[in-house]
């Protein structure tokens, strides 16, 4: 007999998901890290559409304004030995494992001071100090790379967690199958999450998938649990990572979630999204994941006042972040032919 599916919110399937009840376990302080954590993103995606509109961006940027509660939420929930593999939609997930706005503002400008000292850009950010293991512009390269991470975790017994971020669209790609199989196979501390935002770059994912959830109905194939969580709420977003994080750490394997979200622009900074309903729009512009957890907050006894200050300090941390960047110069041509080769220089090894 067939699993019944795990869906938290029902309502994800024919409408956008709105306020969850849930969470009630999490303590007031964590809540005040998920509003702050989704701000700072929040903040962070709208200046580097600022920056790219004043032409200081160069080649092409992809936001995830809408979509912050799924990198809030698995953020606050990891640790920080964990490993975080993303998509060129990587601004938020590298934000959150503790890279400075500076360094990242920095990297998509192109300048000294940026994350990769400009080399990288928007679409390629990488920490390995952090936890970032990388932004992977190739649909669906990252999910073996991430079974492969956690495979080095299980096998030095350090309890680690890889995390695999990936759009709708990688869930028809042969990658996504394979990392699957063998992660379960192998029982690897690994989560998969896809934030099915609705669309590939131009196409409704609906239109090319044979199945309603494209990730989450492939999951019994693999002997998975089919998960389906609001993606928008950061709470529900929590609990889900909390939960599959320490299903990880105890040898239980890995997990698949579906996020349902939803990116308020288009595709890249190329896309103005027009082919979007714009009842479809509306509707989950309504559902922005930062005023709803807000006004969540306000009615659990939250002070206004407090809201209002992180924003402040965090309105003045994008600001000050800015100003540094901009002020920091362009990388010498001198680190052209560095890290390129394993030995540093631009000459063929034999």
């Amino acid at each position: 007999m067939s699993k019944k599916k795990k869906d938290v919110n029902k309502s994800v399937k024919d409408e956008p998901p709105g306020i969850l009840k849930g969470g009630a376990e999490i303590a007031i302080e964590t809540r005040l890290r998920l509003y702050r954590t989704m701000y700072e993103c929040r903040v962070l995606e709208q200046r580097a559409y600022d920056l790219f509109m004043q032409n200081l961006v160069k080649g092409t940027s992809h936001l995830a304004l809408g979509q912050e509660a799924v990198a809030s939420g698995f953020g606050t929930a990891m640790r920080p030995d964990d490993y975080t593999f993303c998509t060129y939609r990587g601004h938020n997930h590298t934000y959150v494992r503790g890279v400075s706005m500076v360094s990242i503002l920095g990297e998509l400008m192109g300048r000294e001071c940026g994350l990769l000292r400009g080399k990288g850009g928007s679409m390629h950010l990488t920490s390995v100090e952090h936890g970032a293991m990388g932004s992977y512009a190739i649909i669906g390269a990252h999910l073996p790379v991430a079974a492969g991470a956690a495979w080095s975790a299980q096998y030095r017994g350090t309890k680690q967690v890889s995390v695999c971020f990936f759009g709708d669209g990688t869930t028809n790609i042969g990658a996504f199958h394979e990392a699957l199989n063998f992660a379960v196979i192998w029982k690897l501390p690994v989560i998969f999450v896809c934030e099915n935002n609705l669309y590939m770059e131009y196409t409704a994912i609906q239109d090319v998938t044979a199945v309603e959830h494209p990730a989450a109905d492939r999951a019994e194939a693999y002997g998975l649990e089919p998960i389906v969580i609001d993606g928008n709420d950061a709470d529900v977003v929590y609990e889900a990572a909390s939960t599959a994080y320490a299903k990880a750490r105890d040898g239980g394997g890995p997990s698949l979630i579906e996020a349902k979200t939803y990116r308020h622009g288009g595709h890249s900074r190329a896309d103005p999204g027009k082919y979007r309903p714009d009842d479809e729009l509306q509707a989950w512009l309504d559902k922005d994941p930062i005023p709803m957890y807000r006004e969540r907050l306000v009615g659990l006894g939250i002070e206004e006042s407090q809201l209002k200050e992180i924003e402040s300090e965090t309105d003045e941390m994008v600001e000050l972040a800015t100003e540094e960047a901009r002020n920091s110069p362009s990388p010498s041509t001198d680190i052209a032919f560095i890290d390129v080769w394993a030995d540093g220089g631009a000459s063929w090894r034999n």
